[in-house]
């Protein structure tokens, strides 16, 4: 194991600007200094070999030599992150595999029919291999560039990374410019067309809940790197991650949490129920309370929290899984969210990559029962949701991993940028109140075209 202490600094941004132009260079973002309870900050890049999913096949990257397979990605990332390695730091990820599982990834699970379009050409997984990370601890105020030494030039570049990262010279981006208005894939009577759909799906019996999203773009020019900037600015969020690809990035700012597990113990933290923030004190404590009080939102939560009971089942040891939290409320920059904690401890001989292949993707985001959902979000969604809703994050060599679900998330490729917002639809659904909510949750978003006086949502 390698440690070197760094100089701490209160923003991990100004020390991720060191990597933030390189290609595979990842950003996972605890939302301090803006969130007051954020605490692990975790830089990652240049990783030794990377593995790119395109439908059936898999592209396997390592030091210039390339390998293409059809076998499960799930399984292939966890071939190569090979046997545990024990982490004697305490840090969360010292190395490991990192990056995000696109929504769409779940078709090598489930058998999906082909409707909606692929318009947005990113990989439907992109899992890089890290040697080493920068942690900040905001708690005790320290910095680290840990390593596990799995790579055998981590030696050789040690030196250079301590130096890279000591000096915190930033790159030169370009600045971020707004070029058009902003579409949405749905205006409102395509909208309510969908919900009705959903609801007579829901009175014949073939669901109880479908998670329903539409999206949002815009032209622009620059570099993605300043709009997340904005978004950790104006709607920070505790699991919060930029990630640069070859040729595009994903930027979120996810509050939900999908999976997380250390040393074996599991947690899962579903979201379902939201409602809008006010800037006046007495109107958002009514707010805040009236979700609390809300029998639908909390039998919309109540129907995910036992869906994901039995999805971390799957690979948890039995009578292991309990809800120590039920319909807790959070409170974010623009919205107040119902949440509530599922806990385990993973089986004998079941592993991470085994928990996130047998919940994926989350159910908070589908619908129940989860395939039906996902074969009916396929109808009525008329693109491909790429990596929003999906997940990212990291499985360290130490067999602990974390991860989000991809909501709040945008993805910037070929000079466009995409945001998605939905909810979940049940049988006591308000059509104006779901609108209502899609949009409260993509105001972040769309303030940042405000901004520009450029904001024109449905042309």
């Amino acid at each position: 194991m390698k440690l070197s202490e760094l100089s701490y600094y209160r923003n991990s941004a100004d020390v991720f600007q060191a990597i933030v132009a390189e290609p595979w260079s990842m950003f996972f973002d605890s939302g301090f200094p803006f969130i007051d309870h954020g605490r692990y900050d975790i830089i990652a890049g240049r990783p030794y070999a990377t593995v790119v999913t395109r439908g059936p096949c898999t592209q396997i990257t390592t030091r210039g030599e390339t390998a293409v397979s059809e076998e499960d990605p799930f399984r292939l990332v966890q071939k190569l992150l090979g046997e545990r390695s024990r982490n004697l730091s305490a840090l969360p990820f010292c190395g490991g595999a990192a990056g995000y599982f696109a929504y769409d990834l779940g078709r090598r699970i489930e058998l999906l029919p082909e409707l909606a379009h692929r318009d947005v050409d990113l990989p439907d997984m992109a899992i890089g291999f890290y040697d080493w990370a920068v942690v900040v601890d905001h708690h005790r105020r320290r910095s680290w560039l840990a390593g596990l030494g799995r790579d055998p030039d981590t030696d050789r570049i040690w030196g250079e990374l301590e130096r890279l990262f000591r000096s915190r010279r930033p790159a030169r981006l370009a600045r971020f410019a707004v070029k058009s208005g902003t579409r949405s894939n749905m205006d409102r009577e395509t909208y309510f067309r969908a919900l009705a759909k959903i609801s007579r799906y829901i009175r014949d019996g073939d669901c109880y809940q479908v998670n329903l999203a539409q999206r949002f773009d815009v032209a622009v020019e620059g570099d993605p790197w300043d709009v997340y900037l904005h978004m950790r600015r104006t709607n920070p969020a505790p699991f919060g991650v930029f990630f640069r690809l070859e040729d595009g990035c994903v930027l979120s700012s996810s509050p939900e949490r999908f999976l997380y597990v250390n040393d074996g113990l599991v947690e899962t933290k579903p979201i379902k129920g939201t409602i809008r923030r006010s800037v006046y004190a007495y109107e958002d404590k009514a707010l805040a309370e009236q979700l609390l009080e809300s029998e639908k939102d909390r039998a919309e939560n109540l129907m995910i929290v036992d869906l994901l009971r039995n999805d971390i089942g799957k690979n948890c040891r039995i009578g292991s899984v309990s809800v120590p939290k039920l319909f807790a409320l959070e409170s974010f920059a623009t919205v107040h969210h119902l949440v509530s904690t599922v806990t385990g401890r993973l089986a004998e001989g079941k592993q991470a990559l085994d928990l996130l292949r047998g919940c994926f993707p989350g159910g908070s985001i589908t619908g129940a029962p989860k395939l039906r959902a996902m074969e009916i979000i396929e109808e009525l969604e008329p693109q491909r949701r790429s990596v929003y809703c999906g997940s990212l994050g990291y499985i360290g060599f130490d067999g602990n991993m974390d991860s989000n679900i991809a909501i709040r998330t945008a993805i910037h490729k070929d000079n466009r940028l995409y945001y998605w917002a939905g909810g979940g639809i049940v049988a006591d659904s308000k059509p104006e109140a779901e609108y209502e909510e899609s949009y409260a949750k993509a105001v972040a978003f769309l303030r940042l075209f405000d901004r520009a006086g450029m904001r024109d949502v449905g042309s």
